[in-house]
């Protein structure tokens, strides 16, 4: 089996209803030349034999059962099962247009970076979301130059950087993936830059617990990092797939 560009690792925790979405949208791809490992929570519905049902589609696929629930666990998993020369974490709630992985990898390559951050899509969406996406991409670009901020569920890297960083940190329940991006930045060797393509991103997280509820805590999440440093102890508790 040859040794794919790309390695996309994706995580999921009862997603039987949004992970088969996403799979479409990987299979209809104008850049193939990926494998993808998916790496389950432990999850009580059918979303890991609707995954193992997909995997035909796929010419390099492989799914993980962990026993242990954990957003940082699970992408390290992934990672360390990796094979490509880049890794893209995608949560199960995202969506992707078909040319969505050709265009990313040639930003990648063309400005050399090793870490791609991509913000959420905004277009055609309800006001009220447009507003809050709209917010949160902001802050990502704001930051960027001194306070590096993500999106984990849409985010390129490499092997290289994800050893160097120790990956994704498992002892953070919130911010893990701004954590990884500010541990990437503050390499010299490591370069970081955010890509002109978006993803589409599920709004469960806004219409379950608020627009404002959740700008909110990431506000607060980010701002006490910036002067306190990182949350070990769930000071902002923040549940893993808790999620309807």
């Amino acid at each position: 089996m040859s040794t794919p560009t790309l390695s996309i690792v994706i995580i999921t925790l009862n997603e039987a209803q949004r992970l088969p979405r996403l799979l479409d949208d990987l299979a209809a791809q104008s850049f193939q030349d990926f494998e993808i490992i998916h790496v389950d929570s432990n999850s009580d519905d059918d979303t890991v034999a609707l995954s193992h049902a997909a995997a035909s589609r796929f010419a390099q696929y492989r799914v993980i059962e962990m026993q242990t629930r954990g957003v940082s666990l699970g992408r390290n998993t992934g990672a360390a099962a990796a094979q490509g020369d880049r890794l893209l974490f995608l949560d199960a709630d995202t969506r992707l247009d078909p040319a969505f992985l050709a265009k990313s990898l040639a930003e990648l390559d063309r400005r050399q970076l090793d870490v791609g951050v991509v913000c959420m899509d905004t277009a055609g969406l309800p006001r009220r979301l447009a507003l809050g996406y709209g917010v949160f991409n902001l802050g990502i670009r704001i930051t960027l130059p001194f306070f590096p901020t993500a999106i984990g569920a849409c985010l390129f890297s490499t092997p290289a950087v994800h050893q160097r960083i120790g990956g994704f940190d498992e002892g953070l329940s919130l911010c893990e993936d701004c954590n990884y991006v500010l541990k990437a930045a503050e390499g010299k060797r490591t370069t970081l830059g955010i890509l002109r393509a978006r993803f589409g991103f599920d709004p469960r997280r806004l219409d379950q617990d608020g627009t404002l509820r959740t700008g909110l805590t990431y506000l607060r999440a980010n701002l006490r990092r910036f002067f306190r440093g990182e949350m070990y102890k769930n000071e902002i508790p923040y549940a893993f797939g808790h999620y309807k």
